[in-house]
């Protein structure tokens, strides 16, 4: 019996054992698992493989957009390397441009008085020679003893006249002057074509400059173009003249351009030596309100002490003195009682520094110098360093040298012309700038008197390229060649060459007038001379041909 109990027991917990509530059998639960396993994991994967395509899809489109982005940024840095280049090529042409131009035009103004000697320039120039017939050297030394070299007796006379009247004129001006209050007048210089012997047409006028200085304790303060960038190019030759106190500081007190207040003094100008009232300063001739040198005033007060002058030393002279010209105060006339008449230019000037360049007051321009603005500005005249350049070259050339000759000649066919066709832009000064620049840039040799003929047709060839050219450059301003003996202040030689033909860039009707009129003195040439020339046998000129061959 307990055996049987034992058995039933052992069944009881066996079965208690097995039976599924209380332990599940693993193995009937795991296909169930799997096949869920299974299908999460497919979705996962499924996902997983979808997150991926998403991924590699922004991946690409962020490829993509980086890739353009880098492409337009390549884009952008080639259009600014091609841009700066570009930029760079532009400027580099801008600058080989300009230096070429600078280069250029140094090259001109450092060789412009070269061109005289150079036969190649002088072959391609001459184009308004063609077709003209030129005296030969026969005709034309024959013309210079007929209608020249007579007057030269003419004008010596002339200039001892003038000269001696000149300086009992000026004497007894300056006895009628207040010399505490009035301008202090110096000897009288003779300057231009009349002192340099080379004027031809009558009538015969000599140009007197008189230099004038300020009374104590004032002086003159000058300042030239060249010194002063505020001067405009069409005040180019000119400056000004300031009047002021000998122991004035140049460079001003800071008093006169600050205001220091009421309670404030300066240590260096008391009351005493204050601006001085507008009436004190229009009293040395000065601009109203201003302390520079006004030409109309010193041109009034020199005819008032000209006039007064005479009225003391007229009882002395069987003739008559006035002004002849109203445009040109300067201008005086003698009358003699026989009806015949010398005239004169007297001229007040002031000195530049210790220099023998003058600011001339009133100096008579062609139609082609427009009127300045102010009278303040005074003209810079040179003509005493031009008659003491011709002097010292002469002094190397051979004997009766044609180089006054040539001026002469040259002169007398652009006169007749004028009176032929009217004026023109060209004067004698500029036929004799033409001859100083041909002085300094030929040889002495070139110069004899059988190469007359040679010589003249070099002055026609280089006005001829100065016209074309619209450049005729003053021979002293920038002219760094001129002899060091002259003395010629180094301010000038150093300034900016200046153009005297400058105008007919601004007057086109003048410049063709003026080179129209040229032309046709290089057609008449002939004519105008052989007019004044004594008939000279064809035998005669032939031999004159064969012994200078």
């Amino acid at each position: 019996m307990p055996g049987g109990i034992f058995r039933v027991c052992l069944v009881v917990i066996t079965a208690i054992v097995n039976h599924p509530l209380l332990f599940p059998r693993e193995n009937g639960t795991v296909p169930e698992n799997t096949e869920e396993v299974i299908r999460k994991m497919k979705e996962r994967e499924e996902s997983l493989r979808l997150a991926q395509l998403r991924l590699e899809q922004e991946i690409a489109e962020q490829e993509a957009r980086q890739k353009t982005l880098e492409k337009a940024a390549e884009v952008m840095e080639e259009s600014k390397e091609k841009k700066v280049r570009w930029d760079m090529w532009t400027a580099l042409s801008m600058v080989v441009f300009l230096l070429i131009e600078l280069w250029r035009q140094d090259f001109q103004e450092g060789n412009w008085q070269d061109t005289g000697g150079d036969e190649d320039d002088m072959a391609v120039l001459g184009k308004a020679f063609k077709g003209v017939t030129f005296p030969d050297k026969a005709v034309l030394a024959s013309f210079y003893e007929k209608r020249i070299l007579g007057t030269t007796g003419d004008m010596a006379r002339m200039r001892e006249m003038v000269e001696g009247f000149a300086d009992d004129l000026l004497e007894a001006l300056r006895s009628v002057c207040n010399r505490d209050a009035d301008m202090e007048v110096e000897d009288c210089m003779g300057v231009g074509s009349m002192y340099e012997n080379w004027r031809v047409r009558k009538p015969f006028v000599c140009d007197l400059i008189v230099p004038f200085a300020p009374p104590e304790p004032y002086c003159f303060r000058s300042q030239t173009w060249c010194s002063d960038d505020s001067f405009s190019p069409d005040r180019q030759g000119y400056g000004t003249i300031k009047v002021c106190r000998a122991d004035e500081d140049v460079t001003g007190c800071i008093c006169d351009k600050t205001k220091l207040g009421e309670d404030m003094l300066c240590l260096l100008h008391s009351k005493t030596n204050a601006t001085r009232p507008s009436s004190e300063m229009e009293d040395l001739l000065c601009f109203k309100n201003t302390q520079y040198l006004d030409a109309d005033q010193v041109m009034k007060w020199f005819q008032i002490a000209v006039t007064k002058a005479w009225n003391r030393i007229s009882h002395k002279y069987e003739f008559d003195l006035c002004f002849s010209l109203l445009d040109s105060p300067g201008a005086l006339k003698i009358k003699f009682r026989s009806g015949k008449s010398i005239a004169f230019n007297l001229t007040p000037v002031v000195q530049y520094e210790n220099s023998d360049v003058y600011f001339i007051s009133h100096f008579p321009r062609s139609g082609l110098a427009a009127d300045l603005p102010s009278s303040i500005h005074w003209f810079l005249t040179f003509a005493v360093y031009e008659r003491r350049f011709i002097q010292l070259v002469s002094k190397t050339l051979p004997v009766n040298a044609c180089h006054i000759s040539c001026l002469q000649i040259l002169s007398f066919l652009h006169g007749k012309q004028c009176s032929l066709t009217g004026p023109s832009g060209l004067t004698n000064y500029h036929l004799k700038t033409v001859m100083l620049h041909l002085l300094h840039a030929c040889s002495s040799q070139d110069w004899a008197p059988e190469k007359l003929e040679a010589r003249l047709q070099d002055m026609l060839k280089f006005l001829e390229k100065c016209l074309h050219e619209k450049k005729l450059y003053h021979f002293f301003i920038g002219n760094g060649k001129v002899p060091a003996e002259l003395g010629l202040p180094v301010a000038f030689q150093r300034a900016e060459p200046l153009n005297l033909f400058r105008p007919f860039v601004l007057h086109r009707d003048v410049y063709r007038k003026t080179v129209d009129t040229f032309h046709e003195m290089l057609r008449n040439t002939s004519a105008l001379i052989n007019e004044y020339t004594v008939h000279i046998p064809f035998a005669h000129t032939n031999g004159i041909h064969k012994e200078s061959l």
